[in-house]
């Protein structure tokens, strides 16, 4: 038998994070991240959860077309704080 053989469990993909507000609701688009929607099915961009050592922190980024990449608005420790990031920018 090889000593090299490892085997790797899979991620387990985050429950939707729920808001406090109704003007915005997330439709996941990958196990850690979800589009942020507004009540006409507007896009204003994406929330992403990063684990970190204090506790879960949740991203708030828009995707930038030209480049494929997203970029950063923001970082927060409540996914309402992120959404609202997402708003007002």
């Amino acid at each position: 038998m090889s000593d090299s053989l490892t085997t790797y469990l899979p991620e387990v993909p985050y429950a939707t994070p729920r808001l406090s507000s109704p003007r915005e609701h997330l439709v996941r688009a990958a196990d850690h991240l979800w589009r942020v929607q507004d009540r006409t099915e507007r896009l204003l961009g994406h929330l992403r959860i990063v684990a970190d050592p204090l506790g879960l922190r949740y991203r708030a980024e828009r995707l930038h077309l030209a480049t494929g990449t997203f970029r950063l608005v923001g970082e927060f420790w409540r996914p309402d704080d992120a959404v609202a990031a997402l708003r007002y920018s």
